[in-house]
């Protein structure tokens, strides 16, 4: 079934075909985890906008017209999917300010040391994308880390290429500003 294209796979889906849907989900289960970890970070959070992704997609695929390609459409329901979080997360997050007057920075878990070096680089990373606004980091995770197109990225947020520029650029300059510490430092270590 994996050799069958997209258009096939819908068809089948569309009339009952369960093993026809699996194939799609497994298809796209990488791209859709991508965008959804990039914006929340990995977690229970990020699975449950990853199931949910595929539950509206089984709803809604009788009505899917395709006048986007699949990857696409299942990424723009990952993106706003993941916003909706990360809105419940800010007023969840507010609730318990308010309460207690008073917030705890979270910490990132323990990593092997095994791979120390390298985990770190991509926590620093990650924390830097997560710390940018809504906006730049939706471009920044699809253009820069899931390594879609400008066009692409434009066509799952559903914005002008100029846009999706224009807030890649300034996401880029806040990550530069934000890790630019961590950059040197690194040098200076290999430099030693």
């Amino acid at each position: 079934m994996s050799s069958l294209s997209d258009d096939i796979l819908l068809d089948r889906a569309r009339s009952g075909d369960e093993a026809a849907f699996r194939a799609l989900v497994e298809r796209y289960e990488q791209a859709v985890a991508s965008v959804v970890i990039g914006m929340l970070g990995a977690g229970d959070d990020a699975d449950d906008v990853g199931q949910e992704t595929f539950i509206r997609f089984s709803a809604a695929i009788s009505t899917f017209r395709g006048e986007a390609a699949l990857g696409t459409y299942l990424r723009r329901i990952a993106m706003n999917l993941s916003l909706n979080a990360l809105k419940r997360r800010r007023r969840f997050s507010l609730r318990l300010v308010s309460r207690d007057h008073a917030t705890t920075p979270l910490h990132e878990p323990v990593v092997d040391a095994y791979d120390a070096e390298g985990a770190e680089r991509v926590a620093v990373v990650r924390r830097a994308v997560a710390q940018l606004g809504e906006k730049q980091r939706s471009v920044v995770v699809l253009r820069l880390l899931d390594g879609l197109s400008t066009n692409e990225t434009a066509e799952v947020l559903d914005l002008p290429p100029g846009t999706v520029m224009s807030r890649l650029s300034r996401g880029v300059a806040e990550l530069q500003r934000r890790l630019g510490w961590y950059a040197n430092d690194s040098k200076e270590q290999r430099n030693a």
